[in-house]
């Protein structure tokens, strides 16, 4: 089958496995350039909790949805398609190759498979849903819509609560709340998407080196400094791991050791995860990477892949 080499390619996997190394060197071999698929690395200021590319990084290849939203500003999985869809025709059209990569699940299928026109949050139901546990949100969801409730992450309330929020204001289940794409667009294809993986050791002596590496680059001070830019009052943002764990550090509940440990182990939490839904939800070619190594060996059998698809 032949392909438009310059179809966008799609990298992810879990937190510290290694994506955005493979994206620079793929990039460079496929004249690509790089849209973040990260849900957090949208806000300016949340630079070292998201571990965002660095000045050099981008300098090397350009990168796109990274810093386009303030800490008072919402964003979510609509906009993020919105904005994915004009950096892809813009790189496009610089004869380049769009390459995202990330681990906002949610994001690839927002982009990938549309969003519905969801009616925006309803203030007084919003407070009224807040209200109830997460256990009775489920149960509703489970009862009204079987299909979200098999495939949404439960262990996440501020999506389980907005799935309740539509299905509430609409009368009709959330999974049908999804738009297709607009007649006369082609709808990127999913065949050039690839998973990165490590062994569960490995990823785990990753995850704890990434942690110690942020404490020791200043995580507790670039928090400090974001709380007066509206880090606490921004719902999604404040659920970003480790800013969450420092705020509550900051506001005593523990000790600088204890958060430490802490946002390891939400970390090693959240990559089980985030492995657990991209296996479930997208269709990918799955590279495992060895230790201390593989992210040339990586973007060698992508960059073989797609040779071999074009």
């Amino acid at each position: 089958m032949t392909t438009d080499v310059r179809q966008p390619i799609f990298l992810a996997g879990p937190t510290a496995v290694g994506k955005s190394a493979v994206a620079l060197l793929l990039a460079e071999r496929v004249a690509g350039e790089i849209i973040s698929v990260d849900s957090m690395q949208v806000y300016r200021g949340l630079d070292i909790g998201t571990a965002k590319p660095t000045r050099a990084e981008r300098a090397r290849i350009p990168h796109h949805l990274i810093d386009v939203a303030n800490l008072d500003e919402s964003f979510d999985a609509a906009r993020f398609s919105r904005l994915a869809k004009i950096a892809v025709s813009e790189i496009q059209a610089r004869g380049k190759v769009p390459i995202f990569c990330g681990g906002t699940g949610f994001y690839f299928k927002a982009f990938l498979d549309g969003l519905g026109e969801a009616p925006p949050a309803d203030p007084e139901l919003r407070r009224e849903l807040e209200a109830i546990p997460l256990s009775d949100l489920l149960a509703e969801l489970a009862k009204r819509d079987p299909k979200t409730h098999a495939k949404i992450d439960q262990r996440n309330p501020r999506r389980v609560l907005r799935a309740v929020e539509v299905i509430r204001l609409t009368g009709k289940p959330f999974s049908d709340q999804r738009a297709d794409w607009p007649a006369g667009t082609e709808k990127p294809s999913a065949l050039r998407s690839f998973g990165l993986i490590r062994e569960k050791s490995d990823l785990q002596g990753r995850i704890t080196q990434r942690v110690d590496n942020m404490f020791r680059s200043g995580l507790v001070e670039e928090t400090k400094q974001l709380i007066p830019l509206g880090l606490e009052q921004n719902q999604t943002a404040t659920q970003a791991i480790g800013y969450r764990q420092v705020l509550e550090h900051l506001h005593g509940e523990h000790s600088l050791p204890e958060t430490i440990e802490l946002v390891k182990i939400r970390t090693r939490q959240f990559s089980k995860r985030q492995l657990t839904w991209f296996r479930r939800q997208m269709q990918m070619d799955w590279i495992a990477l060895e230790a201390d190594s593989g992210a040339e060996q990586a973007a060698d059998r992508i960059y073989k892949c797609l040779s071999r698809q074009g």
